[in-house]
């Protein structure tokens, strides 16, 4: 049996959710299942038509999407924490062989979730399951649990210009 690992996109650049839908296509193209777990965003993006194409990709949102330039409220807290008590659930089960929790950094940045049981849920996952943390603010402790972490560095921006979101790019 194949040994999963732990994975961390983090920083402050664009590409971070980019790269775990990335790394779930190729594992989705070698007949492997994948969880995407998205913490924050609770709008319409253009990862959510991907089961159509892939049954075998799952993708459930957790967030509210109402608080990304505030501050999260208890409903926000409540989902957050649900949803980590059902991908941890996922994780244990073994039933994926890639499980993706996004923005599961800035949840933890807010204090919608723990660190000590987000790592719990890592540490009990089934042997193969690999897994992708994306987001801003990865904290230390979620970094020294890792096997592997990226930080996406913003050099340049075209949100400084004014240039919005743009389906299919940015969501």
């Amino acid at each position: 049996m194949k040994q999963g690992y732990i994975q961390v996109y983090t920083g402050d650049g664009k590409g971070k959710t980019t790269a775990a839908l990335g790394v779930s296509i190729r594992s989705l193209v070698a007949g492997h299942r994948v969880y995407f777990a998205q913490f924050i965003k609770g709008i319409q993006t253009g990862e959510l038509s991907l089961p159509e194409a892939f049954p075998e990709f799952t993708i459930v949102q957790y967030g509210m999407g109402r608080f990304i330039d505030g501050r999260p409220d208890e409903c926000d807290v409540s989902a957050a924490r649900e949803g980590l008590a059902s991908c941890a659930d996922v994780l244990k089960s073994g039933a994926y062989d890639l499980v993706v929790l996004d923005e599961i950094n800035v949840a933890l940045h807010y204090g919608m979730v723990e660190v000590s049981e987000v790592i719990a849920a890592l540490a009990g996952r089934a042997p193969h399951v690999d897994v992708i943390c994306t987001g801003r603010y990865a904290p230390p402790e979620l970094i020294d649990a890792s096997d592997l972490t990226t930080e996406m560095k913003k050099i340049k921006h075209y949100y400084a210009a004014g240039v919005r979101a743009r389906k299919g790019i940015e969501f």
